[in-house]
């Protein structure tokens, strides 16, 4: 059966096949809440997906209402794939947001809050507290609060102050009760001071804001202290990077850091009781809309919950997980695994945090710079973490007067900064530092390493899903292929010299990189599977799904008779199950302990005659994976390697614990546990059983 053929009277032409973005973002936070509220996870684990959702929404009203905005702003009359313009999807956005907010609040205050009481962990107020407890906590305020704070009036001395994005702050209103003349001012409240101050040995906590708000009278001394009230403000963080202009990248990214600080407002949060001539000050001052208000009954900030989810409560968590050594890493005897004898043999995969990113990735680039046959080290660089021993690594080996390449990405949102700081100790150390190409995030997980060894130079190289990073990889589900295939190893080479030098690309023996190949690259899998009909297969599990032409090959799949399976932790503009348009597609979503963050694509049948080929990678099926990232995806041809991919593909499909799906109307709905099989739970007892038998002495003998 052939592919069907798309044509302007077609469903496939309708902007209704797609499902809006923004909304879909909303949707994946709407299943947060659905966590925080699951009475059967461990208390602090629903905490941390309050923590979670708060600090999402965060970045979803810096990036993606601020772009908006900026877009009613321009009178750009451009519209989402699904037909809305901008402020249609800003009126929705609304809509779906204070419905969500709503509901988050009440899980918090009607259910989290509760437990935690239960538990004997207590958010408690000021005036709840007995003199002991008050002459306690006055004495933290006065040697450890007050020192820090500064008060804000607001008169013709003192203009409105500047509001910092994400503070948390204080709208106070005082009066001179000589004069009677009443002011507005406003309390920041510390950032760097913990959220909630502990009591009793850290059982009861105490809110910073209230408890500055109970020693107002220090800050406005012989005032009258009238309504006092929290608030926060969202700004516009999106870079508005000119790159092409610009004569150096990394100064140019400072230069826009700088600017993000003072970013239009593009979100009010206020406590409910705020009363509407304090609102009202707050948005004309912002210069924002009544449409931009969100109230709260819960504390706001909630991100600033993680120093909560930290209390070491094991009975409150989630049982403690230790990543295995991947057997084929691990040593029977004393000292590290040689890793680069290991690969000679055959190719590694490695599944993070099942797998530990310690003893396998970590220590593939440890044992690369300190290897006095490796002569070079080139890597790529998105996110990493604060204490990494990789970057240390890097150093200590240019040191030794190795040939060492990082390509820094200094526009990965965020952590911008952090990047800027690595870039220049790398740069310090003789580390040849790149900061990616114009107009494109270098967003591909690559390392390369060249060895000489006995019958010449061998290349080693490392791909993966996810970043270089020690912490995240304790929490994020990834997948990494470690290689000494030469076809790889020269494909990297050509790669890397395009990210350092000057030259177009070149076509690649095995790698699939963006924005050049992934796209033909993805089509043209789709198109294998839906000119074999029903005879074709696909499954693929990726973070994001929104790039529409992708979305309309695999309806044209479907209706050519393709069985597809799609796993899409969050944003997804597909519409599964619509008759004559994708009644072969289903989209689930898994979302447990583990943040699900690899991208595997399968295309093919394994129960069938044909062969079927799996590939992992960095890449999402989103525009900008596909068009604006560099991304690499790599084949997985060892027949070892792919039944482990398969194996997680049908406990990934198979999952009836962690799992939503999504309905032909575009509203997602929790599977009902039948066979109650966790994915991550069956993959860590995977792990155990096979570190089991690589220990045992059958194995060893």
């Amino acid at each position: 059966m052939k592919a069907a053929v798309t044509t302007p009277g077609s469903s496939l032409a309708r902007p209704d096949r797609f499902l809006n973005r923004e909304l879909s973002w909303l949707d994946f936070a709407d299943r947060l809440v659905d966590l925080a509220a699951d009475t059967s996870l461990p208390l602090l684990e629903r905490v941390k997906f309050m923590a979670i959702l708060s600090s999402g929404l965060d970045e979803f009203f810096q990036v993606r209402v601020g772009g908006l905005k900026d877009h009613v702003a321009a009178g750009l009359r451009a519209r989402s794939a699904d037909g809305r313009s901008a402020s249609q999807q800003l009126q929705d956005i609304r809509v779906k947001c204070t419905r969500l907010m709503a509901r988050s609040d009440e899980v918090f205050e009607s259910s989290i809050v509760p437990g935690l009481a239960s538990a004997g962990l207590y958010f408690t107020s000021i005036d709840d507290l007995d003199a002991t407890e008050k002459a306690r906590i006055l004495g933290v305020f006065e040697k450890e609060i007050f020192p820090v704070l500064t008060p804000l009036a607001v008169d013709p001395g003192h203009p409105f102050p500047y509001i910092s994005n994400l503070s948390l702050n204080l709208a106070v209103l005082v009066e001179d009760p000589s004069t009677r003349e009443q002011r507005f001012a406003r309390v920041k409240v510390p950032p760097l001071l913990p959220r909630f101050v502990p009591l009793n040995g850290g059982s009861r906590f105490v809110a910073l804001e209230q408890l500055i708000a109970a020693n107002l009278p220090r800050l406005f001394p012989h005032m009258e202290i009238g309504r006092h009230h929290a608030f926060r403000v969202t700004r516009n963080a999106d870079l508005d990077l000119e790159e092409s202009e610009a004569d150096d990248l990394l100064a140019a990214v400072e230069t826009e850091l700088r600017r993000r600080r003072f970013g239009r407002a593009v979100r009010l949060e206020v406590d409910r009781d705020t009363p509407i001539e304090v609102r009202d000050l707050l948005l004309a001052e912002l210069e924002l809309g009544t449409d931009d208000v969100y109230e709260s009954s819960a504390p706001l900030g909630l991100g600033q919950l993680w120093a909560l989810h930290a209390i070491d409560r094991s009975d409150l968590h989630e049982p403690p997980w230790v990543p295995m050594t991947q057997p084929r890493l691990a040593t029977a005897g004393d000292g590290p695994v040689d890793l680069f004898s290991v690969l000679r043999e055959r190719s590694v995969l490695v599944h993070h945090p099942y797998d530990s990113f310690t003893t396998s990735v970590e220590a593939f680039i440890t044992q690369a710079a300190d290897d006095p046959n490796v002569l070079a080290i080139k890597q790529t660089l998105y996110r990493t973490s604060d204490d990494t021993a990789i970057v240390s690594a890097l150093v200590r080996a240019a040191e030794q007067g190795k040939q060492v390449a990082a390509l820094v990405e200094v526009k990965a949102r965020f952590d911008e900064q952090a990047n800027i700081l690595w870039a220049r100790q790398l740069e310090r150390a003789g580390v040849h530092v790149v900061y990616g190409l114009v107009g494109l995030k270098t967003h591909s997980k690559i390392v390369l390493v060249v060895r000489r060894e006995e019958d010449g130079l061998r290349r080693y190289c490392h791909i993966g899903t996810g970043n270089y990073n020690s912490e995240t990889a304790k929490v994020y589900e990834d997948l990494g292929l470690l290689t000494a295939d030469p076809a790889i190893g020269e494909d990297l080479t050509d790669l890397f010299n395009h990210l350092t030098g000057y030259g177009r690309p070149v076509a690649h023996r095995r790698i699939v990189v963006a924005p050049q190949g992934m796209r033909p690259w993805v089509l043209g899998q789709i198109g294998e599977e839906a000119a074999a009909g029903e005879a074709g297969r696909i499954t693929i599990k990726v973070n994001g799904l929104t790039d529409p032409e992708v979305i309309d090959a695999l309806y044209a799949a479907s209706q050519a008779g393709v069985r597809i399976d799609l796993s899409v932790r969050g944003v997804c503009c597909l519409r599964p199950g619509v008759p004559g348009l994708s009644d072969r597609i289903t989209v689930r979503s898994i979302m447990g302990r583990f943040l699900e963050h690899s991208r595997i694509f399968r295309f093919g049948d394994p129960s069938g005659e044909r062969q079927v080929r799996y590939t992992i990678g960095s890449g999402d099926l989103m525009e900008r994976n596909l068009d604006r990232r560099i991304e690499v995806l790599v084949p997985v041809l060892d027949p070892e390697l792919r039944a482990r991919l398969e194996e997680t593909i049908q406990l990934n499909l198979a999952d009836d614990t962690n799992a939503w799906e999504l309905g032909p109307d575009g509203t997602w709905a929790r599977v009902v546990p039948v066979l109650g099989l966790s994915a991550q739970r069956r993959l860590q007892e995977l792990a155990v059983e096979r570190a089991r038998r690589r220990r045992s002495p059958e194995s060893l003998s």
